[in-house]
């Protein structure tokens, strides 16, 4: 039974109905980490959970305390056997229109979608693994083709395998000059390559499946290929038999893109089976961090004029300290401004306009010490915080009292009433603008 939805930080206003609390509690005030390795069918991004001095591994996905609720920064759906819960961006004003999730998903994962509407809140959540599709295709694309030995069955006149006796009896008599032989090769044309193209024809058929695919040349490219590489053996039919020589998990020292890409596509052709799950005690769902996700959004925004250091590939990894010669203590700034005069910022999935965080309070300070440090390594007297913000466009600056430092607070608009997905595109556009350009005042 699907729940009534709620949105990220919700401050706990979402009571449970008694009938659904030992599910949830089955997935509540657990870490995600260990939540993750427990149960395949529970994709959370970004992937790198814990491994790359986040803290996001060993949070709960929401916290679950005498029948109330408490989301974080989560969002997406999440279930056990046919309980599931959808949580929303808090941005999201009712249950089909989470406009600024899709934006967000379709700018980190390069999907344009301008003909793009919900239908309903509980397919749209489905919408999320298409985004992702795309992205992860040309990250395995980029390693390459995998390649592996595969046993090809024959019946012809040109032996080059081992002859299976009966087979041939039963294909080929009376004799008629052909032998039934099997051979191993090296081929493309493998369960993992044929898993692909299962989910590249299921994609073809979604309203907006041809957008996916056709997202950019490279998602194009690909697709191609994998058509031709199955075009002799690919049977709509054989779906299920090759689901199910998928479900091991895929594992090689240099294809390591392959494997996030054969979740997704199993996630993808076996939506309804995981939605409603095939045994008991079962976790599923597709999550993402808002926090992660805010500041990947961000990053799509001020490219041009920002680095942004990813702890993830150690790309423009910066140090805190020197120890004689030797650098240490690593630090990734979410962004570094490319020219001078160097400029620091942060990103914040939270509600800084609040009272609580305008305060003196440790919680509302904290907030605010990482950017100010930054600020100091980088010998830099400006800096900014970004966060996404209800209403119009937020501007507050704070002087650093007796320095020439600022730190300025700057929220981006979200719109709350736009009535098509299109509308709300041309209004985050113009927000975007508007955002560029009052940091670059700085």
């Amino acid at each position: 039974m699907k729940l009534r939805s709620t949105t990220d930080n919700n401050g706990g206003n979402y009571r449970v109905p008694e009938e659904h609390c030992d599910n949830l509690l089955a997935i509540g005030n657990r870490n995600v980490g260990v939540l993750c390795q427990e149960n395949p069918d529970l994709l959370i991004f970004p992937q790198s959970l814990g491994l790359y001095h986040d803290d996001i591994a060993k949070v709960p996905i929401f916290l679950l305390q005498d029948g109330i609720l408490t989301t974080r920064n989560m969002m997406g759906f999440v279930g056990k056997d046919e309980t599931t819960l959808t949580i929303s961006s808090r941005f999201c004003k009712d249950d089909r229109h989470d406009y600024f999730l899709h934006y967000m998903l379709q700018r980190v994962f390069a999907v344009n979608m301008f003909d793009f509407e919900q239908t309903s809140n509980d397919e749209s959540v489905w919408d999320f693994l298409l985004y992702l599709f795309p992205y992860y295709l040309k990250q395995a694309y980029r390693q390459g083709i995998y390649k592996t030995y595969v046993r090809t069955e024959y019946n012809d006149a040109h032996v080059k395998g081992r002859i299976d006796v009966n087979r041939h009896i039963r294909k080929n008599f009376p004799f008629r000059g052909q032998i039934a032989y099997s051979t191993r090769e090296y081929s493309a044309d493998n369960p993992i390559i044929q898993l692909i193209r299962h989910t590249i024809e299921y994609i073809s058929i979604h309203p907006f499946g041809k957008g996916v695919l056709t997202s950019d040349a490279e998602t194009r490219d690909f697709v191609d290929k994998i058509r031709i590489m199955t075009q002799t053996t690919y049977r709509k039919n054989d779906r299920q038999r090759v689901v199910a020589a998928n479900l091991k998990k895929f594992s090689h020292p240099y294809f390591t893109a392959y494997v996030t890409l054969q979740k997704i596509c199993i996630q993808i052709l076996r939506r309804d089976k995981i939605s409603f799950g095939e045994k008991e005690s079962k976790i599923y769902g597709l999550l993402f961090d808002g926090a992660w996700l805010w500041e990947e959004y961000l990053n799509t925004v001020l490219k041009q004029d920002f680095e942004h250091p990813e702890n993830k590939t150690g790309k423009h990894r910066r140090y805190l300290f020197n120890c004689g010669a030797k650098p240490f203590q690593a630090i990734y700034p979410d962004f570094i401004s490319k020219t001078p005069p160097t400029i620091v910022g942060d990103a914040k999935y939270m509600a800084l306009e609040t009272k609580e965080y305008n305060e003196d309070s440790e919680r509302a300070t904290s907030v605010y010490y990482k950017t100010i440090a930054y600020m100091y390594r980088f010998n830099s007297t400006s800096g900014f915080l970004l966060f996404p913000h209800p209403q119009k466009g937020y501007d507050e600056t704070y002087e650093i009292k007796e320095t020439a430092g600022k730190l300025r607070k700057i929220g981006l608009s979200i719109p709350q009433n736009e009535t098509s997905f299109a509308a709300f595109q041309t209004y985050m556009k113009a927000q975007e603008e508007w955002l560029r350009s009052t940091i670059m005042q700085l």
